[in-house]
């Protein structure tokens, strides 16, 4: 192991993944991490963690665990299938209308003749309406008073 490494991972014939941690890391704080990136303590070996359900996709769980380790400054040593920056990540599927296509077809849109405007739009006067002219007094209004009605 490289000198300054603080965690190691790999494959174990009997628990499966696993993780460690040397002496160059506190034991309390590599166990706090290595839970949080679900391997748990193995009972008889003090030191060694297995990573917690290894059939639901194992190796890119252990992966992840390496890659987070490395994000927060840590060394971590690990075999290459587990070693995101050493191996191929699992194949993504193509899309099928990816962006080079998209942009491919916009360069040939953009390139081409707009049929929404054929000819330059033309502009008429608008339809001339009447404007009444505004009145010089103000109406007047007759108020009557009400009789008969509830006393006060």
């Amino acid at each position: 192991m490289q000198p300054g490494t603080h965690f190691a991972f790999g494959d174990h014939e009997e628990h499966g993944f696993v993780a460690s941690f040397t002496a160059s890391m506190p034991a309390h704080l590599a166990h706090w991490f290595l839970e949080r990136e679900q391997f748990e303590p193995v009972p008889a070996t003090p030191g060694l963690y297995r990573l917690s359900e290894p059939e639901r996709d194992g190796v890119r769980r252990t992966r992840q665990a390496v890659h987070d380790l490395r994000r927060h400054g840590y060394t971590v040593q690990a075999d290459i299938r587990l070693d995101p920056a050493l191996s191929a990540g699992p194949a993504h599927p193509a899309r099928l209308n990816g962006l080079r296509e998209r942009r491919s077809r916009l360069a040939q849109a953009a390139a081409g003749r707009t049929t929404q405007r054929l000819a330059p739009p033309t502009t008429s006067p608008p339809a001339g309406r009447p404007i009444p002219p505004k009145p010089t007094s103000a109406p007047t209004v007759h108020l009557t008073a009400v009789t008969g009605g509830r006393p006060r």
